[in-house]
């Protein structure tokens, strides 16, 4: 991503009262890739084009949606329906419907999603859990807890093996592990059992992604204006970097790396840092009355950056 030329188009929608979580989905056999937005307010997930940046289709969600993400194969549309929810909506987006909600039962207040593996990552931040739902079996089989304080966000591995998670009150993350152990009875044989290591962060913990190499977990503290570096497989800290944001809510690198974004739930501005020297490039401007700036998607193809504007009712691109 170049960002000597950019500019800022964006996607009006309905008014939403609320922010907007984001995310692409790529059919099987499609040619392009659709954006879903959620309208919290409203209460509704919209597809949009991203070649026409056309509202495409709406659909309804659970009480106050909060993330949203699609099955690897593009068929479902999987919606997290956070306070006082422990449903999570589903949409087939071949079809173009609602599909009855995943109920979750005492695992309370779901937020964060991955889809990997063909199964559906999840945290309940009532439950300080992270639980895993199996589409074809339609019943959540594993269940993690991690002992922290509104566990909200996950990333999964591709080999399924180490998770990542941010908790907010308790300002840190947790590196689930899957690792072997010496199974009972000795004999050189051993069995599969999970850890979990909890490192520091700032207050606020909560938006984060993975360097594309691998090497480091950048986390946003909301609360401490911070941006903690960590590496998750030394799973420790590296470096606390003090940002100029007022409430750093979601952060995402740019698909080369080279580049960090950092929204502001409280500013009108979007803040790039250089990954590399960890300085500021550049602020983007999002528009007179622009805050309440959350979900950051980066396009597929590393062309754009999509941001939920939220009192703006709209995304910017």
């Amino acid at each position: 991503m170049g960002l000597s030329n950019l500019r800022r188009v964006v996607v009006p929608l309905v008014a939403c009262a609320g922010f907007a979580a984001l995310a692409t989905v790529a059919p099987a056999g499609a040619s392009s890739s659709t954006l879903l937005v959620l309208n919290k307010g409203n209460l509704t997930m919209v597809t949009v084009d991203p070649a026409t940046l056309k509202v495409t289709g709406s659909y309804p969600s659970g009480p106050d949606p909060h993330e949203v993400i699609a099955s690897s194969d593009g068929k479902t549309a999987y919606i997290t329906n956070y306070t006082r929810g422990n449903t999570i909506s589903m949409v087939d987006l071949a079809a173009r419907k609602a599909l009855p909600p995943i109920d979750l039962g005492e695992l309370t207040r779901p937020h964060g999603l991955d889809f990997v593996g063909g199964k559906l990552y999840f945290t309940a931040e009532g439950a300080k859990v992270v639980g895993r739902y199996d589409p074809s079996s339609r019943k959540v089989d594993w269940v993690m807890g991690t002992g922290q304080n509104r566990t909200h966000m996950v990333m999964v591995s591709s080999d399924l093996k180490r998770l990542l998670t941010t908790n907010v009150a308790s300002a840190s993350v947790s590196i689930i592990e899957q690792v072997d152990i010496p199974a009972p009875g000795g004999g050189g044989a051993t069995m599969t059992d999970w850890t979990v290591t909890t490192v520091a962060a700032g207050r606020g913990a909560e938006g984060n992604d993975l360097s594309p190499d691998g090497k480091e977990l950048w986390v946003a503290n909301a609360q401490d204006g911070t941006v903690s570096i960590i590496d998750p497989i030394g799973k420790k800290s590296l470096q606390t970097l003090s940002v100029p944001v007022k409430m750093g809510n979601r952060l995402k690198f740019t698909r080369d790396g080279k580049y960090a974004l950092i929204s502001d739930l409280r500013g009108n501005e979007l803040l790039v840092l250089d990954a590399a020297t960890r300085k500021e490039v550049k602020r983007i401007d999002m528009g007179a009355g622009a805050t309440m700036m959350a979900g950051i998607l980066m396009d597929p193809n590393g062309a754009r950056a999509y941001v939920s504007v939220g009192s703006l009712n709209h995304v910017s691109v």
